[in-house]
């Protein structure tokens, strides 16, 4: 079956922040675009594309029953979730029993619940950086210490990792525990299973516990392949806890709903008991149908599709970036739908703030994100999930009205 990707989805009104909080008072916009331009959402990081209807189907089928009453996760769901890391990742049945699989009300949850189980207050946590906003924010709540282990770009432009950074980070500050956000948010890297192992080479090494968010593992670009994390050793395996979820794939954030892989009988039986501890984390019977309906055979379709689409959109914003705008460095992801885009050479050259671009932009509808919460100092992260005549669009905008346009005459 073709799935539509190109029809423009209007959200207004269904209570999407993407577009609903734009421009109100204690929202997320700078401000609204001036008149005669409707705002594009390009920043928070969902889709503006229609889920697959395997989703609302199954939705739909659940909620005509009457009866919401208390639930147990059923074999459907743990199978569903098996049959995808199996499928998709390559997963050993052998070894993915429903045993390793547990509910999270988010990543991030389960982030904390791992962190908190083996870290205390005031402890040292290694992020790679750029770093994923949602990230900083558990962690300072949480009374941690960030250690970031900042991303290099080689000669090429790729993001790699800097071991001896790493290294050097874990003994310095007596780290034991690490997020490793694979594939990587906001760079949009697709580690390689050899640099997977190195880094884990380096874990094991410091007897570091490895959180591994694997959220945007199903969105891979241009023929790019994720490897979990727990796949490239035995002690990976046994040391990480990895993080999955259909919200990102399947836009269903919304609902809430994702989940634990933790093989090790130890470290599962103490992030559980954690996240149990204040009766937080229990799943909505929606939220379990959604998985099954997006888990499905149609799902797998959808999401190819989707990556297809993707790859395309990546393909035209970051050759229209090389092509127009002088000054502004984007590495291509390799996952993921946002693109990072480096703008400090055109600030330099051009006498103006990562601020005052920011502002430009969202004055002609282009709603893009502040790429300095994520530890880009001259950054700007830019969302990528719709329409191409709606990409099409927000570039000829930032061409003909930012980089390009009256913005370089304004004082």
């Amino acid at each position: 079956m073709q799935y539509d990707f190109t029809t423009i989805m209007d959200r207004h009104g269904q209570d999407a922040i993407a577009v609903d909080a734009l421009g109100k008072p204690g929202g997320f916009a700078p401000g609204a675009p001036k008149p005669g331009f409707d705002a594009i959402p390009m920043w928070v990081a969902d889709m503006n594309f229609p889920t697959v209807p395997t989703v609302p189907a199954a939705i739909i089928r659940r909620a005509q029953h009457p009866a919401f009453g208390y639930f147990e996760a059923t074999d459907a769901y743990y199978n569903a979730i098996i049959d995808w890391q199996v499928r998709r990742n390559g997963a050993d049945p052998a070894l993915l029993t429903r045993d390793c699989i547990g509910y999270e009300n988010g990543v991030l949850g389960g982030v904390v619940s791992a962190v908190t189980s083996f870290a205390a207050p005031g402890d040292g946590v290694l992020l790679h950086s750029p770093t994923y906003i949602g990230f900083t924010k558990s962690l300072q709540n949480n009374g941690y210490r960030i250690v970031h282990s900042p991303l290099v770009r080689d000669e090429q432009g790729v993001w790699r990792m800097d071991y001896a950074d790493m290294d050097a980070k874990l003994k310095q500050y007596h780290i034991h525990v690490a997020i490793f956000c694979s594939p990587h948010n906001p760079c949009g890297r697709v580690w390689t299973r050899e640099e997977i192992a190195r880094a884990m080479e380096v874990y094991r090494a410091n007897d570091c516990l490895v959180i591994s968010d694997e959220i945007w593992s199903d969105i891979l670009l241009n023929g790019h392949k994720h490897t979990p994390t727990q796949s490239v050793s035995e002690d990976a395996r046994q040391r990480t806890v990895a993080l999955y979820a259909p919200s990102k794939t399947f836009n269903l954030a919304g609902l809430v709903g994702s989940y634990h892989i933790i093989y090790n009988p130890y470290l599962r039986d103490r992030v559980v008991a954690k996240s149990t501890k204040p009766h937080y984390n229990e799943m909505n019977v929606l939220s379990m149908h959604a998985l099954i309906g997006a888990y499905s055979p149609e799902g797998h379709d959808w999401v190819d599709q989707l990556c297809r689409v993707l790859s395309g959109n990546v393909n035209f914003a970051c050759d229209y970036i090389d092509a127009h705008f002088q000054g502004v460095s984007v590495a291509k992801p390799e996952g993921t739908y946002m693109l990072f885009l480096d703008c400090t050479d055109w600030c330099a050259a051009h006498s103006r703030t990562i601020a005052q671009v920011l502002q430009a932009g969202w004055d002609v509808g282009v709603a893009w994100q502040d790429g300095r919460m994520f530890h880009g100092p001259c950054a700007i992260r830019m969302n990528l999930a719709l329409p191409l005549a709606r990409v099409k669009e927000a570039f000829r905008r930032l061409d003909q009205y930012v980089f390009n346009g009256p913005f370089l005459s304004e004082r």
